[in-house]
């Protein structure tokens, strides 16, 4: 699938089993509106839908940065605790993807734009990559998940800094705190998710799909409910794991 150039507001691209999904508002920083906002969640639910051609997902943003957050100049939803459960539940279909999907940060990652990043399974860092959260800077308060999804990649105590001083984060910060997996140079940033996605792809897909569910399903269980949990909802081996093993004992 190719919907490039179409004036859709969120682009999707498949190419050697990645789907490339690029946020579409250059001109406002790709801000997220609720006519945004349908369009990707139409793009999750097809992901979550298909057929198995799909190995990973990158998200991006167009033009000089990732997502600057909220439209704020948008007019709030006449249901707004509503329709941000809505978002959240989106976002949440996002995490839950069988794919691994990673976020390809440049430029401003904001509030919202944090939010969705943090919805990712990896967050690869450009050096132009500027991340904060700026809910309390407006007077607000998250209803995408920061508050629960912030500290658990960074911890408790640099998630209260980032959310309380609204602070803004470079690339190479985020990589040091683990907020991002890594960052690099900004002309090598597309390049380098690719790389990421394929080394993941050479895997199993059955079993990326299942380790990740397994992470997800025990976050904040006890170790010996999680041991249980693995042991008792283990999906198995993958349909090709006798030939992986038969083609490494070959090689010996």
């Amino acid at each position: 699938m190719d919907d490039s150039g179409n004036g859709a507001l969120v682009l999707r691209e498949d190419s050697d089993g990645i789907c490339t999904l690029t946020l579409n508002r250059p001109e406002k920083k790709n801000a997220i509106d609720r006519a945004l906002f349908k369009e990707f969640r139409r793009h999750i639910a097809a992901i979550e839908s298909g057929g198995d051609d799909i190995g990973c997902v990158v998200i991006r943003g167009a033009g000089d940065g990732f997502c600057a957050g909220h439209d704020l100049k948008e007019t709030p939803h006449s249901d707004r605790v509503g329709w941000i459960r809505h978002e959240l539940l989106t976002l949440e279909k996002l995490t839950r993807l069988r794919q691994p999907v990673i976020a390809q940060v440049h430029g401003w990652c904001m509030t919202a734009g944090l939010e969705l990043a943090l919805s990712c399974d990896f967050i690869i860092a450009g050096e132009s990559a500027q991340f904060a959260d700026t809910h309390a800077k407006w007077g607000m308060v998250p209803g995408w998940g920061m508050s629960q999804r912030l500290p658990r990649r960074v911890g408790q105590a640099k998630a209260l800094e980032m959310m309380l001083t609204c602070r803004r984060y470079s690339g190479r910060q985020a990589e040091a705190m683990g907020l991002a997996n890594e960052c690099v140079s900004d002309v090598e940033l597309t390049a380098r998710a690719r790389e990421i996605a394929q080394e993941i792809m050479a895997n199993s897909w059955h079993a990326n799909g299942a380790n990740k569910k397994l992470i997800y399903e025990t976050d904040g269980l006890p170790l010996m409910q999680g041991l249980t949990h693995e042991l008792m909802r283990n999906e198995g081996l993958d349909k090709d794991a006798a030939e992986r093993r038969g083609a490494f004992q070959r090689k010996g």
